[in-house]
C-alpha cells in the first residue's frame, strides 16, 4: 500500500521557466500528435490547440491522409503530416517510418486522441512506446491498441511475478480514464482503490507515469503519487481528456521532467475548468481558451 499526498500547495507546483526576450519558437519545443481518423478528426484538432495555448513553441498533427484537408482547416496554427491510411481513414503500421523521420526535429510526442482501433494499430502503437527516443504521451485509442494486442508491450502483464522490465528508450506518461485502465491492467473500473494501487504498480515496475484520470485524478511515477483536488463535474464530456494530452506534451516540450509536466498539466486542466462561468458543462474548447490564464498565474517562476 502506498500513502497518496492528496494534491501539492500551490507554492510547490512545478513551474515553467520565465520566457526571455530573445527566445523563439525553437524556444519551446516541438510537438508531434499522433492521431485522428475518418470521423474523429476533432480530437487530434483539440490536442493540438490545448498544446500551442500551452505554449508548445511548434506543433505538428501526424494524422490519416485522408482528413488532412478537415484538420489542416480546424487548426492553421499548427502543421500536418500525412500518413498512410486504410480504406477507413485509419494510420496503418507502415505510416510508422514516416513518423520515425520526423524524431530528430521533435521533442515529445503524444499518440492517441481519434486514433481508432485496428491489428495495424496495434502493430504502430506497440512499435511507438518500444523504440521512440523521446517522450511519448499516450492516450486513448493508443491504449485501447496495446490492450488489445495483448498488454504493455515490453514486459510480462501486471498480474505476473517479473519485477522489472525491458528499458525504454524515452519517457512515457500514460493517461487512461477508468475504463481504458481496465482494460489495459484488468482492474474493474468500479473498484477505483484498487485501480489506483495497480496504476501505482505499474507504474514503479516499468519506469513511467501513469496519470489515471477521473475524480481526483492520480499521477504517480511509481515513487510518488498524488491526488489532484482541482476540477469540476462539469468537464465530463467527450474531448476533455485530449485536452489534457495537449497540455502535458507541450508542458514536456517546454523542459519539465515528466512527471512534473503532469503534475502541473492536471491541476491547470482542472483549474481552468473551475476558471470557466458555466456551470452545467465545460467544453473542451472552454478548457483551452483558459489554460493560458492559469499557467500564467499558477505555472511560471
Amino acid at each position: 500500500m502506498h500513502d497518496l499526498t492528496l494534491g501539492l500547495p500551490t507554492a510547490t507546483l512545478p513551474k515553467l521557466a520565465t520566457r526571455q526576450p530573445d527566445s523563439h519558437k525553437g524556444s519551446y519545443g516541438h510537438a508531434l500528435l499522433i492521431g485522428g481518423s475518418r470521423g474523429m478528426a476533432g480530437s487530434i484538432s483539440l490536442t493540438a490547440s490545448a498544446a500551442l495555448h500551452t505554449g508548445a513553441g511548434l506543433v505538428t498533427q501526424a494524422i490519416p491522409d485522408r482528413i488532412l484537408e478537415t484538420v489542416a482547416v480546424l487548426n492553421p496554427c499548427a502543421m500536418c503530416l500525412p500518413l498512410l491510411d486504410d480504406a477507413q481513414g485509419r494510420i496503418v503500421s507502415g505510416a510508422y517510418a514516416q513518423v520515425a523521420e520526423r524524431f530528430h526535429k521533435t521533442d515529445c510526442i503524444a499518440c492517441g486522441p481519434g486514433l481508432g482501433r485496428s491489428p495495424e494499430l496495434q502493430d504502430f502503437t506497440c512499435r511507438l512506446v518500444r523504440e521512440a527516443p523521446l517522450p511519448c504521451v499516450i492516450d486513448a485509442d493508443a491504449l485501447n491498441n496495446l490492450a488489445d494486442a495483448g498488454g504493455w508491450p515490453v514486459s510480462a502483464p501486471l498480474s505476473s511475478q517479473v519485477t522489472s522490465d525491458v528499458s525504454l528508450p524515452g519517457p512515457r506518461i500514460l493517461t487512461p480514464h477508468p475504463g481504458e485502465w481496465e482494460r489495459l491492467s484488468g482492474v474493474v473500473a468500479r473498484d477505483t482503490e484498487s485501480q489506483r494501487q495497480a496504476a501505482i504498480e505499474f507504474a514503479r515496475r516499468h519506469g513511467v507515469v501513469v496519470v489515471l484520470k477521473g475524480y481526483r485524478t492520480l499521477v504517480t511515477d511509481g515513487e510518488r503519487a498524488y491526488i489532484n483536488q482541482t476540477g469540476s463535474p462539469a468537464m465530463a464530456t467527450g474531448g476533455s481528456g485530449d485536452v489534457l494530452t495537449g497540455i502535458i506534451a507541450a508542458l514536456v516540450c517546454q523542459r519539465l521532467a515528466p512527471l512534473a509536466a503532469a503534475v502541473l498539466g492536471v491541476y491547470c486542466h482542472g483549474l481552468a475548468a473551475e476558471r470557466s462561468p458555466r456551470t452545467h458543462v465545460v467544453l473542451p474548447t472552454d478548457l483551452i481558451a483558459n489554460i493560458g490564464g492559469v499557467l500564467a498565474e499558477w505555472g511560471h517562476d
